[in-house]
């Protein structure tokens, strides 16, 4: 019964992600190397300079560390049928990590943005470009993106650089367990910022995305840390009974995406003997998450562990390939009825109401009535991190059900 679903989702996914990797790779760069998906979704009009932030004259740092690691990702899995785009997808990757290489060799630091001279601007418009705003020894998300971009990067294009990154990964890992991690970009980087944030499993779960990369480039003896994150998350956020995980300690909120992408990534880390019991909790979370946020034309943005209500509006693309990627994970594991019903709903949803073919991109945001602007994280559309990476996966898995059905 299964078989036509896993032949139709590979082949999809494929088609997908190529159209998608093709549009990323003929669209203009930004400063003639950086990735340019400034797009209005709903619209489809490129964003101008009249667009503020949105605009050709910032960069942001998160979409382009993403955006190397899935080129690089995509190009080791080898499924591009196209060797013209491989060999396109080949030359941007190398400038790509050239750049961010240098990006990062200038401060130490990645940021969220830079401004049209590439010197970095907070979040904030309110806030003047200064390095003398960042304490050195406070890691950020964008540092994150950058350094698992540098790795995928480095062992295609500089070998030597490998250890490089992978000791800047470690320090980042150390910040998290040290309380020098500032999930807030938007504000200056120091101890009172730290001090004021609430107790995130946000940091950890993103952080468990590197895990499997460094296996996959061949730095497994690295990516041990990602043990102690799973258990500290289940031990600290996990709300046994609802199976759902609290954004902060304490805190009533539940972002399921979130959720949703801390079992995807867990999955893809741990190995295939891994704990029947901890795979079995991945599951509950999976389930609780997907139907307690998919209310509406996707997965909510924040959900009440005591109510069980929405307590948003927006319901963002990405969770739903999120949601694809965990759910066939699982089900590779399993075998599940339940774990393949998410993939079947999460992948009907995703690309009857977000994916728009022409051109191969997803709305960012809808609300029950339809497309909003609304931006989740940066107004740059996704370089095939969220969508890509997941349906890559999703890809592979869904072949290898094939043959096994067979």
């Amino acid at each position: 019964m299964a078989e036509p679903f896993f032949s139709f989702a590979r082949n999809l996914y494929d088609c997908s992600n190529e159209a998608g990797l093709r549009w990323m790779m003929e669209r203009k760069p930004l400063h003639g190397v950086y990735l340019n998906t400034k797009i209005n979704s709903i619209s489809l009009e490129d964003y101008s300079s009249e667009d503020g932030r949105r605009g050709p004259e910032w960069v942001y740092g998160w979409i382009q560390g993403r955006g190397l690691e899935s080129i690089v990702t995509h190009l080791k899995s080898s499924r591009c049928k196209s060797n013209s785009l491989t060999v396109q997808m080949h030359a941007r990757a190398s400038s790509l990590y050239s750049a961010l290489n240098s990006l990062l060799s200038d401060s130490g630091h990645a940021y969220f943005c830079y401004d049209k001279l590439m010197q970095p601007a907070w979040n904030s418009p309110h806030q003047p470009p200064s390095f003398n705003l960042y304490d050195s020894q406070i890691y950020t998300y964008s540092d994150v993106f950058f350094a698992k971009g540098l790795i995928a990067a480095s062992v295609h294009f500089n070998s030597k650089q490998t250890m490089t990154h992978v000791r800047y990964l470690a320090e980042i890992i150390s910040s998290i367990e040290e309380n020098r991690f500032q999930i807030d970009e938007s504000i200056p980087a120091n101890a009172q910022a730290l001090e004021r944030q609430p107790n995130s499993y946000g940091p950890r779960m993103i952080l468990l995305g590197a895990a499997n990369l460094l296996q996959m480039f061949g730095q497994s003896n690295a990516s041990f840390f990602a043990d102690r994150f799973i258990n500290y998350i289940l031990d600290r956020h996990l709300d046994q009974p609802t199976s759902l995980l609290r954004d902060h300690i304490g805190g009533d909120s539940c972002n399921p995406g979130h959720a949703i992408e801390f079992v995807g990534f867990s999955l893809e880390y741990l190995p295939a003997d891994a704990d029947p019991g901890l795979i079995a909790i991945l599951e509950k979370i999976l389930l609780a998450s997907f139907y307690g946020g998919f209310k509406g034309p996707g997965i909510c943005l924040d959900i009440s562990i005591q109510t069980g209500c929405t307590t948003s509006s927006y319901y963002p693309w990405w969770s739903l390939p999120e949601a694809i990627r965990a759910a066939a994970l699982l089900y590779n594991r399993t075998h599940s009825v339940a774990s393949l019903t998410v993939w079947r709903v999460a992948h009907e949803a995703f690309f009857r109401s977000y994916w728009r073919t022409s051109p191969p991109i997803a709305f960012q945001t809808l609300t029950a009535d339809g497309p909003v602007d609304f931006v989740p994280a940066t107004s740059d559309l996704d370089p095939g991190y969220h969508t890509g990476l997941s349906l890559l996966c999703a890809s592979k898995i869904a072949e290898i059900c094939e043959k096994s059905s067979t």
